[in-house]
């Protein structure tokens, strides 16, 4: 005899505003053992304004209801360590700045998530420190007097909810994302160039070129970012810094949620999942946030068109694929590539593809005018780096480097300032002995 089908359990939040929120729970079934689970993974303890426990297994989770994901194979593996060996030898050819990879590994999604998870804490910290901040400093002091210790449980929840969200861009950036740089900064283990083979062949597909030279042509630039950034070891520092002061800026408008919060029917979850998923709580830029950003901007600008202009020099004459592999990347970065929705999601930062191809321009321009070495020299100091204005007038940028003392010239000022102390200091002792004669 058939079982009678049963009825799905009542939601016991029926009828109140909750019950939007917690029916969404089980597909339309209310699990209570469920929900418990997830408030006490909202409430644990954890270092940090985050719960990036939560955020990596949120993270995996993302990745593994995405689809497949393999583990790479030896033929894979031995692809990697093969294409590392060929891009050094093209980089070699065309700067003068040594390898900063000394391994190359091949990993999975999860795996990347797994090995990047540490970088991006750094990043979003940050971020989420000043937003629970600012929430904090939201709640009017009455109010934090009459809730005690529930503003420390809200602070855990908001830590959580954080996470939450953190997890989910990682989570679906994996499943994209070909390197460990591809971001901007190298999110891996230091030395370490690492691709992802499957998201490469799921590129692949819709590219007239071949696998091999998909794969190449990625570590190409992953190569060519380690060597930049183990140059310009300020480099990250300065990246991480310039999120930190947008993130410095960030305040939540009380008066604009409530003037938004009186059009929204607290009855209809629909309405307020739009009114969230609309940008109800992002924080307005400041002007010193606009700065920030713009610093950001113009810093990763520069790393990815000296990148794009040192492997299009690479691979010249010997990559027939190269050009148009060049102009799909540039066409994947302007449809908004990995880098600007996931900074957009954790950072609050939306970046302009257009400035990559002015940078590219521009350090092209300065090599062939001065030659690689010059080129790759004003990655020594920050102070030296072109500015937005530069951007927009790179030959004028070449003109005021050419203008410069030439290394001959330099020695040779500082050979006559030497020898000028050198004087002074034998004038010196001549008066001292004179005087010590009298």
């Amino acid at each position: 005899m058939a079982e009678e089908p049963r009825e799905d359990p009542q939601n016991p939040f029926k009828g109140t505003p909750l019950e939007g929120l917690f029916g969404q729970m089980g597909g339309g079934q209310f699990d209570l053992g469920q929900m418990m689970s997830q408030m006490q993974r909202m409430f644990e303890p954890h270092e940090g304004t985050v719960n990036y426990r939560l955020a990596a297994d949120v993270a995996r989770h993302a990745v593994a209801a995405a689809g497949e994901d393999p583990t790479p194979h030896t033929g894979q593996i031995g692809a990697v360590a093969d294409a590392a060996r060929l891009a050094e030898m093209w980089l070699d050819r065309v700067t003068d700045l040594p390898a900063g990879a000394t391994s190359a590994v091949a990993w999975s999604r999860a795996e990347w998530v797994e090995h990047t998870m540490d970088t991006w804490q750094v990043m979003v910290e940050p971020v989420a420190q000043h937003v629970v901040a600012s929430m904090e400093d939201a709640i009017p002091p009455e109010a934090k007097a009459m809730a005690g210790p529930l503003v420390g449980m809200l602070n855990q929840a908001g830590g959580a909810m954080f996470g939450q969200q953190v997890g989910s861009a990682i989570g679906a950036l994996a499943t994209e994302v070909l390197s460990s740089t591809e971001v901007g900064l190298p999110l891996g283990p230091e030395h370490t160039a690492a691709l992802l083979p499957h998201n490469i062949t799921a590129l692949a597909e819709g590219l007239e070129a071949t696998q091999a030279d998909v794969l190449l042509y990625v570590m190409l630039r992953e190569s060519a970012h380690h060597r930049l950034y183990a140059r310009a070891t300020w480099l990250r520092a300065a990246v991480l810094g310039a999120i930190e002061d947008f993130a410095r800026g960030i305040r939540i408008d009380v008066a604009a949620i409530e003037e938004q919060m009186r059009s929204v029917d607290p009855s209809n979850p629909q309405a307020m999942q739009e009114a969230l998923s609309g940008g109800l709580f992002d924080p307005r830029p400041t002007p010193e946030q606009e700065r920030a950003k713009e610093r950001l901007e113009l810093l990763l600008a520069l790393v990815e068109g000296w990148v794009d202009s040192v492997v299009a020099q690479a691979t010249a004459d010997v990559m027939p694929a190269a050009g148009a592999l060049a102009e799909a990347f540039r066409r994947r970065r302007a449809t908004g590539g990995p880098a600007e929705e996931t900074f957009a999601t954790l950072v609050g930062l939306e970046l302009r593809p257009r400035r990559l191809r002015d940078a590219a321009n521009l350090w092209s321009a300065l090599r062939d005018r001065r030659g690689a070495e010059a080129r790759d020299t004003v990655w020594s100091h920050p102070d030296l780096l072109p500015t937005s204005a530069d951007l927009d007038d790179p030959l004028g940028f070449c003109d005021k480097q050419t203008g410069e003392l030439s290394d001959a010239d330099f020695d040779a000022a500082l050979q006559q300032l030497l020898s000028s102390d050198e004087s002074s200091d034998d004038e010196s002792g001549d008066e001292s002995g004179a005087d010590d004669a009298r």
